[in-house]
């Protein structure tokens, strides 16, 4: 599992990762993600999920958080970002240090 990287997400936006040895896995709904995400879990260090299909699969991606790897980030999608990855980032950095270090607002 040693620096494995992958990709789920729809569209071709996904395909310019490959570039970058990146393995990329398509997924078109919520349930192919899931699969895809069960099955690559086990082979990969980073996995990297489209805020679209994230959003949805927010409960099951709970089940990431308990062990060190794969982590499992969300980035925007081609349709561009809904803030989802932001909020995810937030409260993982408010939990992991008790306060919000990246958004703080005065």
């Amino acid at each position: 599992m040693i620096g494995k990287t992958a990709i789920v997400g729809n569209g071709d936006g996904i395909m310019v990762f490959k570039a970058a040895g990146v393995d990329t896995f398509p997924a078109d709904n919520e349930k192919k993600a899931r699969d895809i995400l069960r099955k690559v879990a086990k082979e990969y260090q980073i996995i990297f999920l489209t805020e679209d299909l994230a959003r949805p699969l927010t409960e099951f991606l709970k089940r990431f958080d308990e062990e060190p790897y794969p982590v499992v980030l969300s980035i925007p999608s081609g349709a561009g970002s809904d803030g989802y990855g932001m909020e995810v980032l937030k409260s993982a950095m408010e939990r992991a240090l008790g306060v919000d270090i990246l958004f703080h607002n005065d």
